[in-house]
């Protein structure tokens, strides 16, 4: 997983409430191979709507995409984060976001960023307005720049995010890397428990 620190890049707008995993990725593309890839099925039936933004020339190469609420509800398939990754998206921020969507976010190296309604019906319209503004996240900072207003001036929100899932996201790592990462750990701990109760 790529490390996470700093994103700036193009933000795309989409203004849609209630995605589920099934309109990320229809289920009948659940067969595919990781290491295949998702990108071209990212929104694979949508797509087929003229003027949907992720083939908008605006977007191309839009790193962040900027949600309505309950982004990611429905069914837990892992696949929904793994097409917005593989199509170059490291944020997605939306006022809410389906729970496990929410978690297999992070374990994919993809950083959920809840800010409120307003903001970020405030933040799709002034993308809507500029195509191809980028925001700029910090992870480390916690913070989002991006327009705000009439004139589009800039300004910056802070977000909450779990402690540890940061510090993760920051080395690029998942849970079974860290626990990897203390090995030696483990390992010395079963040692000594063993010798202490040998009659376990």
């Amino acid at each position: 997983m790529e490390p996470f620190s700093t994103v700036d890049a193009k933000a795309m707008p989409l203004d849609m409430t209630n995605v589920d995993t099934d309109q990320l990725v229809p289920a009948r593309y659940l067969w595919r191979p990781r290491q295949d890839g998702y990108a071209e099925i990212l929104f694979h039936d949508l797509r087929r709507e003229p003027g949907f933004p992720l083939d908008a020339p605006a977007h191309k190469g839009a790193a962040i995409m900027v949600a309505d609420r309950n982004f990611g509800c429905g069914s837990s398939r892992e696949h929904a984060a793994w097409a917005l990754v593989d199509s170059g998206f490291r944020v997605v921020i939306a006022p809410s976001f389906g729970d496990i969507f929410y978690s297999n976010s992070f374990k994919n190296g993809l950083l959920p960023i809840v800010l409120p309604e307003a903001r970020c019906a405030e933040l799709r319209a002034a993308l809507a307005r500029n195509p191809g503004t980028h925001l700029v996240v910090d992870l480390p900072a916690q913070t989002v720049t991006g327009p705000v207003g009439v004139n589009d001036g800039f300004s910056v929100d802070s977000f909450a995010v779990d402690p540890l899932r940061k510090e993760l996201l920051i080395a690029g790592q998942d849970e079974t890397g860290l626990t990897l990462s203390l090995a030696a750990t483990i390992k010395g701990f079963v040692a000594g428990y063993a010798e202490a109760m040998p009659w376990v």
